[in-house]
């Protein structure tokens, strides 16, 4: 499809989960009081999705874009400050965490076979981390063994059942390991559980398994390995979820994190992980791969 035809299906779903979601007794609408915006709600949602599958990973980006290329979708645009767009944007974050929850449970996906992986996010260059003021108190210096260097910022703790949804989202100051993040990532899954040399440890094992996990990992020191063979076909299964994690750095730009404060963040977060799952979504309703994103817009 085309972008007009992408923008259009991706609001015409949010449209629809919207509806749902207002018709939903036990959900507490977010205005209570006063004017409605200019800009329907239904419409920053679209434009953050769509900007954000696009690459923008900046809220004035995304003003920019859709107030230039798509005057003729959005004319109110021009009628707004690009401050009031990225507050009302931000205010959505427990709308997005709803959109992407009920969105995630339409997709059909195996909720027996899912994988755990922690994505490094960093707040500033390493050297500039000691005058960084951006959430001092929040981040903290951490060890990325992907590019073998420290950095400052946080980690993104994943969970994507199979074939590649995403399950449940953490974010951690990047000194907390992958161990003592895992129980709060496995919280509501079920089934076998995947993870890399980073979750192996037997009390971790013990611990989820009255909850109904089966959790396998690598044995820790690869040259101890007492079952290479298994290992090896373990991990040949649990790199979709390396997949899903490259998705969101080259695609989404992961690691450029331009949020200021945690209410940014939490909204940037949500954003993304939306954007990917209407991703998938689309690519199987067009009986795509699930995670064959390129073709959506080819």
């Amino acid at each position: 499809m085309d972008l007009e035809t992408f923008t259009i299906a991706v609001y015409c779903l949010m449209d629809d989960l919207l509806h749902e979601l207002a018709d939903d007794p036990d959900w507490r609408r977010v205005r209570h009081r006063g004017p409605a915006p200019v800009r329907a709600d239904g419409e920053v949602l679209t434009m953050e999705v769509v900007g954000e599958f696009l690459g923008l990973d900046q809220d004035v980006a995304i003003y920019q874009y859709f107030r230039r290329e798509h005057p003729e979708f959005f004319p109110a645009l021009r009628r707004i400050h690009r401050t009031t767009f990225a507050r009302q944007a931000a205010n959505l974050w427990v709308v997005k965490e709803q959109l992407w929850q009920r969105l995630r449970d339409r997709l059909p996906h195996d909720r027996a076979l899912s994988m755990v992986d922690s994505v490094p996010v960093p707040v500033c260059r390493f050297g500039r981390s000691r005058r960084c003021s951006r959430f001092r108190g929040e981040a903290a210096y951490g060890y990325d063994q992907g590019s073998k260097t420290f950095f400052y910022g946080f980690r993104w703790h994943l969970r994507a059942a199979w074939p590649g949804v995403v399950a449940a989202l953490q974010v951690a100051p990047a000194n907390a390991s992958d161990l003592a993040l895992a129980p709060e990532v496995l919280e509501g899954a079920t089934g076998q559980v995947l993870g890399d040399r980073n979750y192996w440890h037997p009390l971790l094992r013990e611990q989820v398994a009255p909850a109904g996990i089966d959790f396998c990992a690598p044995y820790r020191k690869r040259s101890q390995d007492p079952d290479p063979v298994g290992s090896t076909r373990l991990t040949r299964v649990r790199w979709r979820i390396e997949t899903v994690a490259a998705q969101f750095v080259e695609r989404f730009h992961l690691k450029r994190l331009w949020a200021r404060d945690a209410w940014h963040l939490t909204s940037r977060m949500l954003r993304t992980v939306l954007s990917h799952t209407l991703a998938v979504f689309l690519c199987l309703e067009r009986d795509e791969a699930p995670l064959s994103f390129a073709q959506l817009l080819a």
